[in-house]
C-alpha cells in the first residue's frame, strides 16, 4: 500500500501542475450548472430536489473522464517514461491502481465542488438529504467504473485522442443500453438478450442509487467493472512489456 501511495500523490500532483485538472474541473462545473439549472430546470420545477441534476452525470462523465483518463497510460508509453517506472521496485498492478487512484480522486474534488447547488436545494426547500447522498457517493463509484475503462484504452494506445474516443465509445454503449427504448428494442428483436444487456447499464445501476437505495448489487457491479478493466490494463500492459 506504501507504493500506491506514492503513486497516488505523485500522479495527484502532476495533475495541478498542468493546466489538465483545472481544465477539466471548470469545465465540469461549468457543463453541470448550465445543463443543470436549463436541461433539468432545477428552479423552474419549483421541486426540491436534485433527480434531473443526477440523471446528467453519466452524460457529462461521458465527455470528462475519458479527457481526464487519456493520459493515463497513452503518455507514458508515447514518451518512455514507462519503462523509467517499471524499473523502480513497483509491480505493473500497484502503478495501475496508483494512478486509477489519483485520477477518480481528482472526480471527488469536482463533485465536491458541486456542494453549493445541494446547499442551493436546502435554501430553497426541504429535500431528501439522504436521497442527496446516496446519489453523490452513486456518482463517484460510477466514476470508478469510467475511469477503469479509461485505464485500459489508455493502455493500448500512445495516441491520447484514440485512448480519449475508444473510452467515449465503450462508456456510451454501457449507458445507453439502460434506456428504456434501447431495452424495449432489444426486447422486441432478442427477448433473451434484453435483461441481460439492460443489467450492464452504467445508467440502469446509477439511477437506482440515485434514488436513495444503497443496494449491494449496484455497488457490486460498479466495483466489479472497476476491477475487470483495471485488471486488463495491467496484463495489456505486461504484454507490451515483455515484448
Amino acid at each position: 500500500m506504501k507504493t500506491v501511495r506514492i503513486i497516488l500523490r505523485r500522479e495527484l500532483a502532476s495533475y495541478f501542475v498542468t493546466p489538465i485538472a483545472y481544465v477539466v474541473l471548470i469545465v465540469f462545473l461549468l457543463a453541470m450548472n448550465w445543463l443543470g439549472f436549463w436541461i433539468g430546470a432545477l428552479y423552474e420545477r419549483e421541486q426540491a430536489d436534485m433527480q434531473p441534476y443526477f440523471g446528467l452525470f453519466p452524460w457529462t462523465y461521458l465527455f470528462l473522464i475519458p479527457a481526464l483518463s487519456m493520459r493515463l497510460w497513452a503518455e507514458d508509453r508515447r514518451n518512455g517514461s514507462i519503462e523509467l517506472l517499471l524499473t523502480q521496485p513497483v509491480t505493473l498492478w500497484q502503478a495501475v491502481v496508483g494512478k486509477f487512484l489519483a485520477a477518480w480522486l481528482v472526480v471527488g474534488i469536482a463533485l465536491l465542488l458541486t456542494f453549493p447547488v445541494w446547499l442551493t436545494m436546502n435554501f430553497l426547500g426541504n429535500p431528501d438529504n439522504g436521497t442527496i447522498l446516496a446519489a453523490y457517493i452513486g456518482s463517484w463509484v460510477m466514476a470508478a467504473g469510467f475511469l477503469a475503462i479509461g485505464s485500459f484504452t489508455s493502455s493500448i494506445t500512445k495516441n491520447q485522442l484514440i485512448a480519449f474516443l475508444a473510452s467515449l465509445v465503450i462508456c456510451f454503449v454501457l449507458v445507453v443500453v439502460g434506456f428504456p427504448r434501447v431495452t424495449d428494442w432489444i426486447r422486441e428483436h432478442a427477448s433473451w438478450l434484453a435483461d441481460g444487456i439492460n443489467s450492464l447499464s452504467f445508467y440502469t445501476h446509477f439511477m437506482n442509487i440515485a434514488k436513495g437505495v444503497l443496494d449491494l448489487r449496484d455497488l457490486l457491479f460498479f466495483a466489479l467493472i472497476s476491477i475487470f478493466f483495471l485488471l486488463a490494463s495491467t496484463v495489456v500492459l505486461d504484454a507490451r512489456k515483455s515484448k
